[in-house]
């Protein structure tokens, strides 16, 4: 039996980690700021400076922020938080917006001068916004992750300071407790009571945006092509069902979606093919989410060396999360999980992030079928071995060489791609 207190931090985790949330997520953030400071301005802004991070404008320059009439990028986010956000809703804070709002949304862009910098900060995930109006100013600030406040300020008096640490976790469950054969044990042992409404929220909110992805004409329609090639192949099924929940979210789509490591993606990529291998099989409501559990589990495992941003591209870890969710949904245990995760990680590690658009539902494919391949190579008596490339001794080890590579090796890698994203300019 796992510790007590190893299955309250467990249950924790899950707790931070699946949120619901409408739009991606770093577009979202910044709206969610936007509300924030416009509830403490208290007044009609006529300039607002945001001063934001590297990877703050890599992920939001090319998705469309929901319900903004199609418009994307950094200065409709915030004209959508500050003129009609709620920041009561996290990051649902634009969800509720109407139609009719939207010639408010164009008016605050026409009349309000909205000037973008990118920071020189530690932090992957910053947004640091000031608003002047006539008389008054404000300012938020979040950094690390989504909705983590760590300053405010009005006219100058600091209402709040927090110390800005270099960490994605900050206020978070310590996750150096997450470790494969735990989590597997975790899946089988959990009652389900607590869990099950997070984990049911995460299978219909997402399950809901992928078929909506298959449905209409979003983004690449990478999930509709993979059905309409390859028909009714389980394998080329679970990659469309999740790479269309991103074909969808990608462009705009105003339903929600519950998240994982701070991504929408993610959520997406490590749900949605163990649902449809879960349907295919006939498999009961208990199977299926505790298969949930590890998916989700190992992925977050994953993420915890990487961060939340970062140059490697974060399907990567859902989709091998997804392949261990699939393995222990068709009896594979610690052993089978093991192998599964290695050989996926070695298969697709170094994918690169070069910020949220369209072809996320690509890679998400991508991740997914090497999640898939790790299994199937496990079936079939064959592993990659420690001392090739990245791999280790064994699976945690493995895991942890990935975040070292992410976070550390990566570094350059994430300017570089900024650099040329922005072609010389940081806007």
């Amino acid at each position: 039996m796992l510790k007590e207190c190893t299955i309250r931090d467990y249950i924790s985790i899950l707790r931070e980690e699946l949120l619901p949330a409408t739009g991606c997520t770093e577009p979202i953030a910044i709206a969610y700021c936007a509300a924030r400071l416009q509830a403490l301005l208290q007044d009609t802004p006529v300039r607002v400076i945001a001063a934001v991070s590297g990877n703050i404008l890599k992920n939001v320059k090319s998705v469309v922020v929901p319900n903004t009439g199609g418009k994307k990028g950094i200065r409709p986010a915030i004209a959508a938080g500050m003129a009609a956000g709620d920041p009561e809703k996290d990051l649902q804070v634009i969800a509720a917006i109407r139609p009719e709002q939207l010639p408010q949304l164009d008016r605050f862009l026409e009349e309000v001068q909205i000037d973008v910098l990118c920071a020189e900060t530690p932090c992957k995930l910053d947004i640091d916004l000031t608003a002047y109006s006539r008389h008054h100013s404000a300012r938020v600030r979040i950094t690390n992750h989504h909705t983590n406040v760590v300053r405010l300020e009005y006219d100058g008096k600091v209402l709040l300071d927090q110390p800005i640490v270099d960490t994605s976790e900050e206020h978070l469950t310590d996750k150096s407790c997450l470790n494969v054969a735990d989590i597997v044990q975790f899946a089988g042992e959990v009652p389900l009571e607590e869990i099950e409404p997070l984990l049911m929220r995460q299978v219909e909110q997402n399950s809901a945006i992928a078929e909506e992805g298959l449905k209409g004409a979003w983004g690449a329609q990478i999930g509709r092509i993979l059905l309409e090639d390859y028909g009714e192949d389980i394998k080329q099924k679970a990659k469309a069902y999740a790479a269309a929940g991103s074909d969808a979210r990608m462009s705009g789509c105003e339903m929600p979606v519950v998240i994982l490591s701070g991504s929408g993606n993610q959520g997406i990529t490590a749900c949605m093919p163990v649902v449809v291998y879960a349907k295919h099989i006939g498999a009961t409501r208990e199977q299926l989410l505790r298969a949930l559990i590890v998916s989700d589990l190992i992925t977050i495992h994953q993420k915890s060396g990487i961060g939340r941003l970062s140059a490697y591209c974060g399907a990567i870890s859902a989709g091998v999360g997804a392949g261990a969710g699939i393995c222990y949904l068709l009896g594979g245990g610690y052993r089978a999980i093991s192998h599964t995760v290695v050989n996926a990680v070695a298969i697709l590690s170094g994918t690169i992030c070069d910020g949220a658009k369209p072809s996320c539902a690509a890679k998400i494919a991508a991740a997914v079928d090497a999640g898939i391949m790790g299994y199937r190579m496990y079936l079939h008596h064959k592993e990659f071995q420690s001392g090739e490339g990245i791999v280790a001794e064994n699976v945690d080890e493995t895991i942890y060489n990935v975040g070292v590579l992410a976070a550390q090796g990566m570094q350059e890698t994430d300017q570089t791609i900024l650099r040329i994203m922005q072609d010389g300019q940081c806007m």
